[in-house]
């Protein structure tokens, strides 16, 4: 008596199935404007300084509560994130936001983390050019 394994032929035309879609979705979706990447390196540039600030202000030997150490553990993520992710007339606002934000943050904190949300604030800026490019191109 022989059995047919059912499996294997399910998998194999499951994986086909798949390739065949993979290439007509990818034709659909728009590319990402090149300020995407910089906006998108950005939020990751500030999240990463905003943690070394959030752990600053709770270590054992904590940084002042001052206004620029809050500003800069609360607003940088947040507002880049919708720079980062929202649609092209929010982001413009948003990345305007974000650098004021990060401005003075790292004046205002300068001696302390300030110093960290530095290449946030370029990338940012680049970014913040680049899409205002966009806007007009």
């Amino acid at each position: 008596m022989t059995f047919h394994d059912a499996s294997a032929d399910t998998t194999l035309s499951a994986s086909q199935s798949a390739e065949a879609v993979a290439p007509s979705a990818a034709k659909h979706r728009p590319p990402a404007p090149p300020s995407f990447a910089w906006r998108r390196g950005a939020f990751l540039l500030a999240g990463a300084a905003q943690l070394i600030t959030i752990s600053a202000l709770v270590s054992a030997d904590p940084l002042a509560a001052t206004w620029a150490s809050l500003l800069l553990a609360i607003a940088p993520v947040l507002l880049i994130a919708v720079a980062a992710f929202a649609p092209a007339p929010t982001a413009r606002l948003a990345c305007a936001a974000g650098l004021v934000a990060l401005l003075v943050g790292i004046v205002g904190a300068a001696t302390h983390t300030g110093l960290f949300f530095v290449p946030a604030f370029i990338v940012l800026a680049i970014g913040t050019v680049t899409l205002w490019r966009e806007r007009q191109g």
